[in-house]
């Protein structure tokens, strides 16, 4: 039985998009300098199209049952491989990547919010409403 009907597993979810992003960012940033270092960005359709896959499960009551195979695929991650910026070859736009952090630390932010909620929402129903 799920107490918040899935809501938790869905916070996480996008939490581990946010923290994907996150690094991608950081990666981008860390190599602002470096030679021919392509840009790297986190797809969401990717990591929706996994979510919704991972969530697939089934009970066999029988051998001859068809067994549900959750899929592994990318990480949802992808390089700009023909972008360039910088004469170096290097792909980082440091203004696009601190708009992108700035973006993605709201989002997560908001995500905190809502599981913060829905666990105080928990904590109150266990301590009888009071």
């Amino acid at each position: 039985m799920s107490i918040f009907g899935g809501a938790i597993s869905s916070l996480e979810k996008g939490l581990d998009f946010s923290a994907a992003k996150q690094k991608a960012i950081a990666q981008n940033i860390a190599n602002i300098d470096t030679p021919n270092y392509k840009a790297k960005s986190v797809s969401f359709g990717e990591y929706l199209s996994n979510a919704k896959q991972s969530t697939i499960s089934a009970h066999r009551t029988q051998e001859k049952h068809i067994n549900f195979e959750t899929k592994t695929s990318s990480s949802g991650v992808f390089d700009y491989s023909n972008l360039r910026y910088n004469h170096n070859g290097n792909g980082v736009d440091m203004d696009k990547e601190q708009a992108n952090l700035a973006t993605n630390q709201i989002y997560y932010n908001a995500l905190i919010d809502r599981m913060s909620g829905k666990l105080n929402t928990l904590q109150t129903v266990i301590k009888g409403g009071g």
